[in-house]
This record gives structure tokens, sequence and C-alpha cells, in this order.
């Protein structure tokens, strides 16, 4: 016979708070964008044209958009997949019982502590063209001037870098507590066996660490879907030549920039149903090779 909760109220207002943010700052905005992205707005917003869908239909048609779609795949496929695992292989080397492991830790966890205008400007400084320390020294080796800020593809990649740099901080969290719940037992058994480093990795840490990288894959591509506003206006403002004018950025600059608030929020809708798919296909093939012990 199952148990029944003896307050019938208690289990309500426990979810309440949660419900009620998710209605305030998820679902209203989605539904406001949503109506506005249906009329021509005027700057001051105080005259709607109504267009119907003819926003959707020239976001579709646009070619700045849709370039802005491809760099942002790029931009986050990156953070994903070569952040993951350079943060797996920096957890691993955390995870060894060395003298003073505790400051290590501390120091890659710290990048996440700091807000993402912050990580920008601190990137922004180290590669400057002029001062950058980072450029100086690559100057130092190669006797080549490095300009990133006139180089459309080079720009990317130093922010695609900034934000990669900017998330190590969260996910060597995660895949550390990972590993420090292993069992020894297993690792133990492993060893006895005779399996080498890396087979003991592939077989027994990775599975075991699968649940914890399936939920990184799906936070880190969020983030490199919608938090990276702050980094990228810091350090380019979507230049050189729009190079780095991803999605959330785009956004930005039709809305806020150039007043098309209904076409922002066409724009919206669309990065919203986007990421929303992409997220349930993520977890539509999870079971494929998460393991849960």
């Amino acid at each position: 016979m199952g148990s029944r909760f003896p307050n019938k109220v208690l289990p309500y207002a426990i979810v309440l708070p949660s419900i009620v943010v998710v209605l305030v700052f998820l679902i209203v905005p989605s539904i406001q964008s949503f109506y506005l992205s249906l009329f021509r707005v005027s700057p001051f917003g105080n005259v709607l044209i109504f267009k119907g869908f003819s926003n959707f239909i020239t976001l579709l048609k646009d070619f700045a958009y849709v370039s802005s779609l491809t760099r942002t795949l790029i931009f986050t496929s990156f953070i994903v997949l070569v952040g993951l695992a350079i943060s797996l292989a920096l957890a691993l080397l955390a995870n060894l019982k060395l003298r003073g492991a505790g400051i290590y830790r501390t120091a890659l966890i710290w990048p996440y502590a700091l807000s993402p205008a912050i990580a920008g400007t601190i990137w922004a400084l180290l590669v400057d063209p002029s001062t950058g320390p980072v450029i100086y020294f690559i100057k130092l080796l190669t006797g080549r001037n490095y300009n990133w800020m006139s180089s459309g593809n080079l720009a990317l990649a130093i922010v695609t870098l900034a934000a990669t740099w900017k998330m190590l901080g969260y996910n060597v969290i995660f895949f550390l507590s990972g590993l420090q719940n292993i069992p020894r037992e297993l690792l133990e058994a492993a060893d006895i066996d005779g399996a080498s480093t890396f087979r003991r990795f592939r077989k027994v840490i990775f599975p075991l660490l699968s649940p914890m990288t399936f939920f990184l894959f799906v936070m880190n591509s969020l983030y490199g879907f919608f938090e990276v506003f702050g980094l990228i206006d810091v350090m380019t403002q979507g230049g050189p030549g729009k190079a780095t004018n991803i999605l959330v950025y785009k956004l930005y600059e039709d809305g806020f920039v150039n007043f098309r608030t209904g076409f922002a929020s066409a724009q919206s809708i669309v990065l919203f149903v986007f990421v929303a798919i992409l997220t349930i296909i993520q977890f539509r093939f999870a079971g494929r090779w998460v393991f849960y012990r």
C-alpha cells in the first residue's frame, strides 16, 4: 500500500515559487514576444501595424540571419565539444592526489564566478592588438603582428575561446564531483583485471560519467545560444564585419539598436523554438548512451 503525504497543501506550496518564476520570466514574455512578432512596431512602441507572419517569412529569407545562425552553430559546437573535452581532462588531473590540489581546483573553478562582461573585459585586455600581452608574445614567437579586430575569422576564434574558457570552471565542478563519487571498488577491479589506464577510462570511468556529461552537454548548449551576450558586447560588439554577430547579439541589435521590435520578437520566438527542439532531440537520444548506475 502506498503512503500518502499528510499535508495536502505543502507540496503545492513548495512548487508554487518555481511555477511563478516560469510564468513571469518565460511564459508571459514568450506570449508577449509572439504577439509583437505579428506586428510592425514603431520605434516608440505607440503604433502597431498588423503584419501577420510576414516577420517570420522575412526572417527566414534574410541572408544575415542565416549567416548568424550558421555562425552560432559553429560557436556553440566548439564550446560544447572542445570545452567538455578540455574540462574532463582538467577534472581528471584535478582529481589526482597531489600536494596543493585544493589550490589547483580553486584556480580551475574561479573563471565561472566571473560575469560574462568581466570575462570579456579580461580577454579584451589580454588580446588587445596594441597592448595585449598575448599578442605581444605571439609577435615575439612568430615575428608577425596579428590584429584580430580586422579579421573576422580570427575574431570569431578568439571570442569562441573566451566563451569556452568562461564555462570551464562550471564543467570542472560537475566532472570532479562525478569522479569523486565513482566507487573505488570498480577501479580496483579494473586494475586487478589488468586494464590499462586508457581502457579503464573508456570502459569504467566515462560510462559512469555519462549522466553528468549529458547534463553538461545541454547546459553548455544553452550557454552558447543565450548567455554570451555580455562577453561579445564587451569584446567585439558583433564585429568586425558582423563576424561575431551570433543570434542573441543580432536579436539585441535589431530590437534595441535598430528598433525593429516586431522583427526582433520573431527572432526570439524562432530562437526559443529552435533551442527547444534541439534540447528535445538531445533528451530523445540520450538514453542510447547514458548509463545510470
